[in-house]
């Protein structure tokens, strides 16, 4: 699924014994844990008061956060020894792609703070200053020198930091720092298939990209920066060898009848196209016979109350 190969990007650990703060992401999964040797200090839900933790008997712990309404009561976490805790979510569990914030519950009414120690590691950021919250994050770009989308921006050699962000990191104004060249910054990103929206953050002032005319107005009234990534996708219809004639048609094509003729192969038909990452309707032409994939089982109505194969794109 898209959600397996998220990446990510914030790998919290202890420099003393290398042992994960918060979270930590193997494989498909989520992995929370919860070490009782991490925290000082509590604070009552309810009045704000904070207790010191050692003074609590804990019966529950809870991981309460974005992804859950910060629900005090939902993702119980189990006892593993004396001193941890643990709770492991599938990534398809988390209905956003990015990042949240969390925390640990305990008792279902004391919030779990961090120690200040470790704060600069761990907690995420508002303005600048630290909060005492966990951040969770997992993005669907990841920086690569190999990647297959580039970006660019010329002069503002001057510049202390220049900054890449967009739509595949929810705006987030720290984490892909562009790297100086000769004539101006870039970056290299990994990205799946898709649309995205960009801009550029040279010492804190968004900048769209110039040299792209794909531009889409935002919510301030200032211009951001479009990118289409794309996939090579294969269509195969098994069978039919005897057949004269097949066409793939589709939302992609706008349904032409004539535009996409497959190639027969030794099983069948196929043909290869190159896709944006969503969802797609298609059918195959047979010698004129409108057809459904026989081979795929996700079929769709669309807006005219027609059914149609459905090829998603991730």
């Amino acid at each position: 699924t898209l959600f397996i190969a998220f990446i990510f990007l914030s790998f919290l650990s202890y420099s003393q014994n290398n042992r994960v703060l918060g979270y930590k992401i193997i494989n498909d999964e989520v992995v929370f844990t919860f070490d009782k040797r991490d925290y000082k200090k509590i604070t009552n839900n309810s009045s704000e008061e904070k207790l010191d933790f050692n003074d609590l008997t804990i019966d529950n712990i809870v991981v309460s956060g974005e992804f859950n309404d910060w629900s005090l009561k939902k993702w119980t976490m189990s006892q593993i020894d004396e001193n941890i805790f643990e709770l492991k979510k599938n990534i398809s569990d988390f209905t956003d792609e990015f990042t949240w914030q969390f925390k640990f519950v305990i008792n279902n009414k004391y919030w779990a703070e961090p120690s200040d120690e470790y704060l600069n590691s761990i907690s995420a950021k508002k303005n600048g200053y630290h909060l005492n919250v966990y951040n969770l994050k997992m993005y669907t770009a990841q920086p690569n020198k190999n990647g297959n989308a580039f970006f660019k921006i010329k002069g503002y050699l001057n510049a202390k930091k220049v900054v890449l962000s967009g739509t595949f990191n929810k705006w987030d104004e720290d984490t892909f720092l562009m790297t100086k060249n000769s004539d101006g910054w870039k970056l290299a990103l990994k990205l799946n298939p898709g649309e995205y929206e960009y801009k550029f953050i040279v010492d804190g002032e968004w900048i769209e990209d110039v040299k792209n005319p794909l531009q889409k107005r935002n919510r301030h009234g200032s211009l951001n920066s479009i990118l289409h990534i794309k996939k090579f996708v294969t269509f195969k219809l098994n069978g039919f060898r005897n057949s004269e004639k097949v066409v793939l048609s589709g939302s992609f094509n706008n349904w032409s009848e004539n535009e996409f003729r497959m190639t027969k192969t030794k099983t069948g038909w196929e043909y290869t196209i190159e896709l944006s990452g969503k969802k797609h309707h298609y059918k195959f032409i047979v010698d004129n016979e409108w057809m459904l994939d026989p081979d795929n089982s996700v079929k769709e109505y669309d807006n005219n109350g027609h059914i149609n194969s459905v090829r998603i794109v991730k």
